[in-house]
């Protein structure tokens, strides 16, 4: 999904537009200027289009009070994340010096910056302000009211064009560099794995835990295609981060990598076993739609009498039996053992997200499965399933149609999932079944 940010100085409506675009209230609204001071990400959408919008405290350039540099810092981070940048200002007070340093600061980004005057309630002098907004030589100025809700799908259709013009063109996907997000615990061996991957010290490499503090970037060539491999931060359970520290950034930007790859490869420490934190980062990438290989690494430092492979998969399939169609490996980054591995699993799983499946063979599957074992009556009534056709792949989705879809539950859903991959191998990836009532496009 698409990362829109909302920024600005403090108290122009940033909290207010946000709540109103995803429709609840997240961000504290205060008339008092510096109420929001971390980012808040929230999913949001605009015909049929969702997208990842984030509100940020007030950008204030007065470095003498501590909660402005910290601000800065957040807003920072999700500019370098966001895809476009909504501008928020205030048509009552007209531009201002610090509106000038943020048009200043927004325009070095080269992202699509959509410039929005907020509080024009009053029409009839709403041309004359918008006119005085040219100055900061952002593009057109775009007039809303948060608290009268006037102007936002201009807005939005302003956001989306630039979003459009960035999506793949007819034929791109195929040339498209896939990203591979390496995460995991701090010193589970991300760094070493890549460094091995690359055939060179690229990224830094410590026994001293959190060495890697950003996302690092580095390009890999496979059996004549290119990937992108990110390096992130080790990611500790919430409670073990401090706010407002580095660590924390680094955290969020990791998470941002792994909503922004094409496959995520969790590195796991065969010492330490399979961790909660480990299962939660697995679930959020199953949350997120990617496909997912994990990496246990350290396996030379196992004494195979006692701890074999078979035992650890055991291990492996009571914690993950939320996702059993996870794709697991076993390697040592110090050694080299199976370090090749990796990316044949990647390639193997990168093509069970892109399987694509005829409607034909799909509705012959869903029948028999439901022929098998019928969906159970809800409130007197039992759901039939009319067709079923595939809509998307990474991860592959499926629409399901049905007389009435308020009656099949989960539990139906997740029979029609496990039977459909014993059919078809979906090893890796997660897929989704979108329920549609009988005449729902």
């Amino acid at each position: 999904m698409k990362l829109i940010a909302i920024v600005g100085r403090p108290n122009v409506g940033k909290s207010l537009l946000f709540n109103t675009l995803v429709g609840k209230r997240v961000s504290i609204v205060d008339d008092e200027a510096g109420v929001t001071r971390d980012r808040i990400i929230e999913t949001a959408e605009w015909r049929n289009v969702k997208f990842n919008l984030v509100d940020t405290g007030g950008i204030d350039f007065d470095d003498k009070n501590a909660f402005n540099v910290h601000i800065r810092e957040q807003v920072d981070i999700a500019i370098d994340l966001a895809d476009a940048i909504i501008f928020l200002v205030d048509g009552k007070a007209g531009v201002t010096a610090n509106d000038h340093e943020i048009a200043t600061l927004l325009r070095k980004t080269k992202k699509p910056v959509i410039l929005a005057v907020n509080k024009l309630d009053n029409n009839e002098k709403r041309d004359n302000v918008l006119y005085d907004f040219y100055k900061l030589k952002i593009g057109t100025p775009i007039g809303i009211s948060c608290t009268q809700k006037l102007g936002l799908g201009d807005l939005l259709d302003a956001v989306f064009n630039p979003l459009t013009g960035m999506e793949p063109k007819d034929g791109e996907d195929e040339q498209r560099t896939p990203r591979i997000a390496i995460v995991g615990k701090p010193n589970a061996g991300k760094s070493s794995i890549i460094n091995k991957l690359l055939g060179e010290k690229r990224v830094m490499v410590s026994e001293i835990a959190g060495t890697t503090r950003d996302t690092v970037d580095s390009t890999l060539r496979f059996e004549g295609r290119d990937y992108i491999l990110t390096d992130t931060a080790g990611i500790r359970r919430k409670r073990s981060i401090e706010v407002q520290t580095i660590e924390h950034y680094s955290v969020i930007r990791a998470l941002a990598s792994i909503r922004n790859s094409d496959i995520v490869v969790l590195v796991v420490d065969a010492s330490e076993g399979l961790t909660e934190q480990d299962v939660r980062l697995l679930g959020y990438a199953d949350e997120q739609g990617k496909p997912s290989v994990l990496c246990i690494n350290k396996w030379d430092l196992i004494e195979k009498d006692t701890h074999t492979m078979n035992a650890f998969k055991k291990k492996l399939n009571i914690d993950l039996a939320f996702m059993m169609y996870y794709k697991s490996i076993f390697i040592s980054a110090l050694t080299g053992q199976r370090i090749g591995e990796i990316m044949k699993a990647v390639e193997f799983v990168l093509e069970r997200a892109q399987t694509r499946i005829s409607t034909g063979q799909l509705n012959t599957l869903i029948s028999g499965f439901v022929a098998t074992t019928p969906p159970p009556m809800h409130a007197g009534k039992r759901p039939k399933f009319l067709y079923s056709t595939q809509v998307g792949v990474e991860p592959p989705t499926f629409a399901l149609f049905i007389n009435d879809k308020t009656l099949v539950k989960s539990s139906y859903l997740r029979y029609l999932e496990n039977n459909l991959r014993k059919s078809i191998d979906l090893t890796g990836t997660p897929i989704r079944f979108l329920l549609r009532d009988r005449d729902e496009k």
